[in-house]
């Protein structure tokens, strides 16, 4: 049976603010001890009032539009019931209907994957799971109760695990160059869950034939993976759960709608509970939080402040420092070392063109914490010293390889070019010296014709 594999994201950011979302408590609560950074707010306290971020706000905002969101002038915030032991309040302040950011996209191979949106939300406690005195018991810290996390929702637009990763590579780059968040999925500052299921049949078209790529039923259900922390772990359990569901769909079966989790030990997904729907949760608008009404300007000044992004940033570095694809890519990855590699290229001007710093950067995998750049043009510079040689002792000992080395000359003949790299190596041996290789290459190919 034909099927196709429709999977839609949700990637939870934990911003990099100083304090909580909606109170004063520190948000640098990793590596801290249980239940240190709280107040009556976060722990959910009769009669405390939660007061909003407004960094936070605006740092979802500018999320929303380096993901080409379209802002609206109106939002708020609403509660979200459910009861679990990791949410003291019973609810979770977040939005529903009028979130700050709506109708994004961003573009992996060529694909453009629509974005429904990004909004704002408060993360919850955390359960530790622990044996004392011989028995097994969940712990609750709520330091993390309370910080500030952004969701991005993603309409389902892939069709396979590769897709995924690239994507979610590029939201994680994309939050890093806007220094809004560190997004270290070790520390759970990134988290990553995707919805997948299985459309056995597309949409016909009048004559009766499939409409193609796009037009593909959605399936009266999904399977959502939660709190992944893993690039490579999403891959696998997309491609575990594909697996799972076609077997379930080939004999006649529907796969349940419901939340599971990923276990790397076993390389499967577990169930953990049937999936809510929307209305499960109960959502109305957060009493204790004024609607939010913002201008134009406001929307612009926010704007301007967003710095160059990735792919904007790759296609300069290509253009004005005459860089591949592939170097391109490799210093552009991270912001910090690409605006390493533009100060260095700034205190090596005239000494240096940019490939070869390039060139030297990436092959040596230079610490950038630990080298300098001017450090680092010195050092290039140093490398390329070469010692003057004498053009007839060169030729004798050139002679002198040939002669020892008869298939040197037999293979270079033939075609196979890796015949004077040896030669070149032969002779750099026996000198020991650091001689100009574009010389050197020139007299052996003098002797060779």
């Amino acid at each position: 049976m034909k099927s196709k594999t429709i999977i839609g994201l949700e990637v939870h950011v934990e911003l990099k603010t100083k304090s909580k979302m909606f109170c004063n408590c520190s948000a640098d609560y990793f590596g801290q001890k249980p239940n240190t950074h709280t107040c009556p707010v976060c722990l959910g306290l009769p009669g405390a009032l939660p007061a909003p971020n407004e960094q936070a706000i605006e740092w979802c905002i500018t999320i929303g539009l380096a993901l080409n969101c379209d802002i609206p002038l109106f939002s708020k915030f609403d509660r979200k019931n459910y009861f679990y032991p990791d949410l003291p309040k019973g609810y979770q302040i977040s939005q529903y209907d009028q979130p700050f950011c709506l109708n994004g996209f961003i573009e992996i191979n060529g694909k453009k994957i629509r974005i429904r949106r990004v909004h704002m939300e408060e993360d919850t406690g955390k359960l530790i799971h622990e044996k004392v005195d011989g028995e097994n018991i969940s712990l609750i810290d709520f330091n993390r109760s309370g910080v500030p996390l952004v969701e991005i929702v993603t309409e389902p637009d892939f069709d396979n695990a590769k897709d995924v990763k690239e994507y979610l590579q590029k939201i994680q780059q994309i939050v890093r160059y806007l220094q809004v968040s560190d997004a270290d999925m070790e520390k759970g500052q990134m988290r990553l869950e995707p919805n997948i299921s299985l459309s056995p049949s597309p949409l016909s078209s009048p004559s009766g034939r499939g409409q193609g790529e796009g037009n593909w039923k959605l399936p009266p259900y999904k399977v959502e993976v939660k709190n992944i922390n893993s690039f490579s772990f999403v891959e696998k359990a997309i491609n575990f759960e594909i697996e799972r569901q076609t077997e379930i769909l080939s004999k006649g079966g529907v796969p349940v709608q419901e939340t599971r989790g990923w276990v790397e030990n076993t390389g499967k997904t577990v169930s953990q509970r049937v999936k809510e729907e929307a209305n499960d949760y109960r959502y109305f608008p957060e009493p204790d939080i004024p609607p939010f009404r913002f201008t134009e300007d406001k929307i612009k000044k926010i704007k301007s402040r967003i710095p160059e992004l990735p792919d904007t940033k790759l296609k300069r570095f290509i253009k004005q420092y005459l860089l591949s694809e592939y170097d391109a890519n490799l210093l552009t990855k991270d912001v910090g070392i690409a605006n390493y590699f533009e100060e260095a290229v700034i205190v090596g001007n005239g000494k240096l063109n940019s490939k070869q710093m390039a060139n030297f950067f990436i092959n040596r995998k230079i610490d950038i914490d630990k080298v300098l750049p001017a450090k680092l043009v010195e050092d290039i510079l140093a490398s390329l010293k070469t010692e003057e040689i004498d053009s007839d002792e060169l030729k004798k000992v050139i002679q002198k390889v040939l002669k020892d080395n008869p298939s040197i000359e037999i293979d270079y003949k033939k075609g196979k070019t890796n015949a004077l790299q040896f030669a070149i190596g032969q002779v750099m041996y026996i000198l020991r010296k650091k001689i100009d290789t574009q010389k050197l290459k020139n007299l052996i190919l003098e002797e060779l014709r």
